[in-house]
């Protein structure tokens, strides 16, 4: 069966060092990654775990971020950085829901081949189901795309409900047909929130930055509550570890099928990978 990591970042050489320390600079230092955030080392990472494929993250936090993003993920995918990075990873690039163009760009993305577009509530300035936002998401869907969103609070930020489980199950009420990846288990810290509206219903969520912040009961009773097919491992590489990450996940003791599903067959259905 397929492993694949389903939420990862990484950045070009000459903006990693720069990228992490701006990320970085609206963290405690207790949540800063120790990794240098390079694509090099990600799919080193991923080889050393025995990952097939990872899908990477990207987020234009401004609407003229969409051409280098596109080019990047273009290089990538073509294989400028080298076999193992064109054949591991899988880019998605992002459309900004304030650029006038999304709709353009959106099917932009979807020409050129890509599976699904990134967004980060805080780092765009937007709510999730504002109207102008639930717009936008159905010209992801009508592109033929999915989404993955950055869903809970986000610790560089003041805690204000961008992106929280009620408003994720509004965007999905609303939106028929939208393919829509939740992130962080239901809600990033919003996880008492998320288990009761969301854990346990058809709704596809992967888990990245629950382990270590969340109650390792929880952790495993949603693992176990929520529908086995539509669970999804995320790690948010840099910012988490695997060597942490799959330890606890083992330890969980899951069914084979469960543990299968969640590491990457399910993502490999819902990316349109074949499997090993």
């Amino acid at each position: 069966m397929a492993r694949i990591d389903i939420h990862t970042h990484a950045f070009a050489d000459k903006i990693a060092s720069h990228a992490l320390e701006s990320i970085m600079s609206h963290m405690p230092e207790k949540y800063w990654t120790h990794f240098d955030g390079r694509l090099a080392t990600l799919v080193s990472q991923l080889k050393a775990h025995s990952f097939d494929h990872a899908v990477l993250c990207q987020i234009a936090t401004k609407p003229e971020h969409f051409a280098p993003i596109m080019a990047w993920s273009s290089a990538i995918r073509d294989g400028a950085f080298g076999e193992d990075a064109a054949r591991m990873i899988v880019p998605l690039p992002s459309v900004h829901p304030a650029d006038p163009d999304y709709v353009s760009r959106l099917g932009e993305v979807a020409k050129a081949g890509f599976k699904g577009v990134k967004l980060h509530p805080y780092f765009q300035r937007f709510i999730l189901d504002e109207p102008h936002v639930l717009d936008y998401f159905r010209a992801v869907r009508d592109a033929g795309l999915f989404v993955e969103v950055h869903d809970g609070f986000d610790i560089g930020f003041p805690f204000d409900d961008f992106c929280g489980p009620r408003r994720i199950l509004n965007v999905i009420e609303n939106v028929p047909g939208l393919r829509f990846m939740v992130t962080h288990f239901g809600g990033w810290l919003a996880w008492e929130e998320a288990s009761r509206i969301l854990i346990g219903q058809p709704i596809d969520i992967e888990i990245s930055m629950a382990i270590g912040f969340c109650e390792p009961a929880k952790i495993k009773e949603m693992l176990l509550r929520h529908p086995e097919d539509r669970l999804y491992f995320g790690s948010d590489w840099p910012w988490s570890d695997y060597d942490v990450t799959l330890p606890f996940l083992e330890e969980c003791g899951l069914p084979p099928s469960r543990m299968a599903a969640l590491m990457g067959g399910n993502a490999a259905r819902w990316l349109g990978l074949p499997t090993p």
